[in-house]
């Protein structure tokens, strides 16, 4: 049995917060490098001029990348035969959390439901984080954050189709998603697609695919075709950087896709801004 210090996670979460407000992961970069060159529109072009300059000064000035520095996404693989010492792993994430967002100057956003009260004075800088666990063979823990903004986050949706509706109906639902969002979440995008499960693991699933590598080819050549033609017909809407029109409105589509119940199709759309901050350690 393996034993991981308490203080060291919440040390390796802290800094993973700050890294990754600061500083936009290689595979965005990248990505938006390559939009700015293929985008046909002058205004979108300049706007991804600017975005690339905005990401370059983040990082060179330790500077939030964005004002909204979002609630803090985890997903996190626990080996089995990993033993905390010194506190829980719960509670060393959540600490990590609130260190991180406090010592790196990021701004506090969580709140309560409908008094809209900031939680950082009663129950700790931007908490509680929103943490999956999943148990796995080994003695590993593997962590994959991502902060997750609310403009991004306003416009995700989920719905259960009918069996019937197939392929087509899933392009038409990511589609209608996009159109109706615009401008709103801060485009250039990256879609995340759950299919089949639940209602809850659909949403689940189009969250975790938002932390897939930028430009990473589907493991399975059925999804990896869909999602090459979901992208190609969301760049059809027009959208743009920013909302400003143009050719390049998603940087990539990425699903998930998992077997299901033979009376439902459920399907979710969960979107990430142009400012895809994201991270994957193993401690």
């Amino acid at each position: 049995m393996r034993e991981l210090k308490y203080e060291d996670i919440v040390d390796a979460i802290k800094k993973m917060i700050i890294h990754t407000a600061y500083n936009l992961p290689e595979d965005a970069l990248k990505a938006m490098k390559e939009a700015y060159e293929k985008e046909k529109s002058p205004v979108s072009k300049e706007v991804l001029k600017q975005l690339l300059e905005n990401a370059k000064i983040a990082s060179s000035e330790d500077r939030p990348l964005c004002q909204d520095t979002g609630l803090a996404v985890f997903f996190v693989k626990v080996g089995e035969d990993l033993k905390v010492v010194g506190g829980s792993l719960k509670d060393a994430i959540n600490e990590g959390t609130a260190k991180g967002y406090e010592e790196g100057y990021l701004r506090a956003s969580t709140c309560e439901c409908f008094s809209r009260a900031n939680l950082k004075d009663k129950i700790g800088y931007n908490l509680p984080a929103i943490i999956h666990f999943d148990l796995v063979p080994g003695d590993k823990l593997e962590i994959e954050y991502a902060a997750k903004g609310g403009g991004s986050e306003n416009v995700s949706r989920a719905r259960v189709l009918p069996p019937a509706a197939g392929k087509e109906g899933v392009i038409k639902f990511v589609k209608e998603v996009i159109s109706d969002a615009g401008g709103n979440p801060c485009p250039p995008l990256t879609v995340g697609v759950g299919i089949g499960g639940t209602f809850e693991k659909a949403a689940i699933s189009s969250k975790h695919a938002l932390f897939r590598e930028i430009g990473s080819v589907n493991e399975d050549p059925e999804m990896a075709k869909l999602e090459e033609t979901i992208k190609n017909e969301l760049n059809k809407l027009g959208i743009g950087s920013m909302g400003m029109g143009g050719s390049e409105t998603v940087l990539a589509v990425h699903i998930e896709a998992n077997p299901c119940h033979i009376a439902s199709l459920p399907v979710s759309v969960n979107v990430q801004c142009h400012s895809s901050r994201h991270t994957h350690i193993t401690i």
